[in-house]
């Protein structure tokens, strides 16, 4: 990823006119539609200033629609199912906003680049450590004997809401998001065989 290059200070006002920009061009071209020059162009900004910033147009897309070198911060709120459950509130927020299934749908596609897969990586790293920080908290309150692998609750927890979102289509997400946590919760505090745990890959046994 390329959010973080050193140089001179950014400007947040440059950095809300390209995700803004990315978003309204998202909606009127779509992705495959999608250029760095368009965005420079609305952005009134030079596509330099663009590539200080994303080393490609499927990171700046990511920023624009998912998040960027920053990822929303778990409350602490108790409870290991009451956490999970802002999780999945925040990444239905995430993934099914309108337009975002397309855009997910060509940053899949584009994978197959490994400098695309290698920054899509990086973001999803981000992303697993927040859920780390979540087993954490679990597990030092005595809820999990031990932290489960971060990337295995991420699988759940993602593949499941994509599904919902994008491949069911099916609503209710308020409901879906309960049902989740606590389904995902009560398979991390008791389960039925074994978890893989957190940096080996291997199972604890239930």
């Amino acid at each position: 990823m390329s959010p973080n290059r050193p140089g001179r200070p950014r400007d947040e006002r440059v950095d809300a006119a390209i995700l803004q920009a990315t978003r309204v061009l998202l909606a009127e071209a779509g992705y495959a539609g999608l250029t760095v020059a368009a965005v420079a162009a609305r952005a009134g900004i030079g596509k330099a200033a663009i590539y200080r910033r994303y080393a490609t147009k499927q990171e700046m897309v990511f920023a624009a629609t998912m998040h960027g070198a920053q990822v929303p911060q778990p409350p602490d709120t108790g409870s290991l199912r009451a956490d999970l459950r802002w999780l999945a509130a925040t990444i239905t927020g995430m993934i099914g906003a309108p337009g975002v299934g397309g855009v997910l749908g060509g940053l899949l596609a584009d994978m197959e680049d490994e400098a695309v897969a290698t920054a899509m990586r990086g973001f999803a790293a981000l992303e697993r450590a927040t859920i780390a920080l979540i087993l954490d908290r679990a597990t030092a309150r005595g809820e999990l004997p031990a932290a489960p692998d971060p990337a295995f609750v991420h699988a759940v927890m993602m593949g499941a809401i994509f599904a919902r979102l994008h491949v069911f289509g099916e609503g209710d997400r308020e409901g879906f998001a309960d049902d989740l946590a606590s389904t995902v919760a009560g398979g991390l505090i008791h389960p039925a065989g074994g978890l893989p745990r957190q940096g080996d890959g291997t199972a604890t046994p239930g």
